[in-house]
């Protein structure tokens, strides 16, 4: 008796006291580091809660949403595209992005992730209708920043932060495959021929420089040759000028004597006949000789 007469007298007490445990515990909200919550009052957007301690009005605000921030992968998708060359590809994609305005998020889209896929296959098969099947293989770079900047500027009303865009893989046809091969064959057959051609038409100007820089060199041991046959003439004139008609027959005989002698220097046993002229030539160089002695 005495427990509940303690209680009776006190109810009102601990009833406001639990009304305050009961009000903290639901106007103080601790948000995570990765997290943002929306506060609503009376069905409202009323304030949007950061990480740390955040104080609400109990009983008239609560959190409707809590929404994460952290950076999320959309599962890559692939979307079927006609280049303006008319060729069918495959392209797939992936996209990176994180919630930087919970409150645009959750009160103007209902399906985030499906509605970037629907705005990313829309840009892919924009951006590539624009492009030959060349330049979307050689220019995935320029087309993923193109494909980001538009996706950016279509979800920023969603409060959506787009961080990365990626192309995957660029997939074709099976018919478009093997008329890209016979291309790719044929080109590297032209190429084969080129280098070929080129090769002969290089052998073909090393063999005419190497012709002409001989016959160059013939040139200049000719003009050498000429001009110790024309300093041997000349030797020989200033010899007749100074010594007469002697100095003429002195080289004449000599000429026949050395002509003798590399006749006589033939392989094996031989026998040389020699004219009286022969004979005469001897006499008169010895002679030339004698005289000059």
């Amino acid at each position: 008796m005495y427990f509940e007469d303690v209680i009776g007298d006190n109810a009102v007490l601990i009833a406001i006291a639990v009304f305050l445990i009961v009000a903290v515990f639901l106007g103080v909200r601790i948000v995570p580091q990765s997290e943002k919550h929306v506060v609503e009052r009376f069905g409202r957007l009323h304030a949007v809660l950061g990480p740390g301690i955040n104080f609400i009005v109990p009983f008239l605000d609560r959190v409707a949403h809590r929404v994460s921030v952290l950076e999320r992968m959309l599962p890559a998708s692939r979307q079927d595209a006609i280049t303006a060359d008319n060729v069918l590809v495959q392209v797939e994609t992936s996209v990176f992005y994180r919630i930087v305005e919970p409150e645009k998020t959750v009160y103007r889209i209902r399906d985030v992730d499906g509605a970037i896929a629907t705005t990313v296959a829309g840009i892919v098969r924009a951006e590539i209708g624009k492009m030959e099947l060349d330049a979307v293989q050689s220019n995935r770079s320029s087309l993923i920043g193109t494909i980001q900047a538009s996706l950016a500027d279509m979800v920023d009303d969603w409060g959506i932060e787009v961080t990365r865009v990626e192309i995957l893989d660029v997939n074709l046809d099976e018919a478009t495959r093997a008329a890209m091969l016979q291309q790719l064959n044929a080109e590297r057959a032209r190429r084969a021929q080129v280098t070929e051609a080129e090769g002969r038409k290089r052998a073909v100007e090393l063999a005419a420089d190497g012709e002409l820089y001989a016959a160059e060199q013939q040139a200049k041991a000719r003009r050498i040759t000429a001009e110790a046959e024309a300093y041997a003439t000349e030797v020989i004139a200033e010899a007749i000028a100074k010594n007469g008609i002697e100095a003429a027959q002195y080289q004449v005989a000599l000429k026949q004597v050395e002509a003798l002698a590399e006749v006589g220097k033939g392989a094996g046993k031989q026998t040389v006949l020699l004219p009286a002229a022969a004979l005469d030539a001897f006499k008169d160089a010895f002679g030339l000789l004698k005289g000059r002695g």
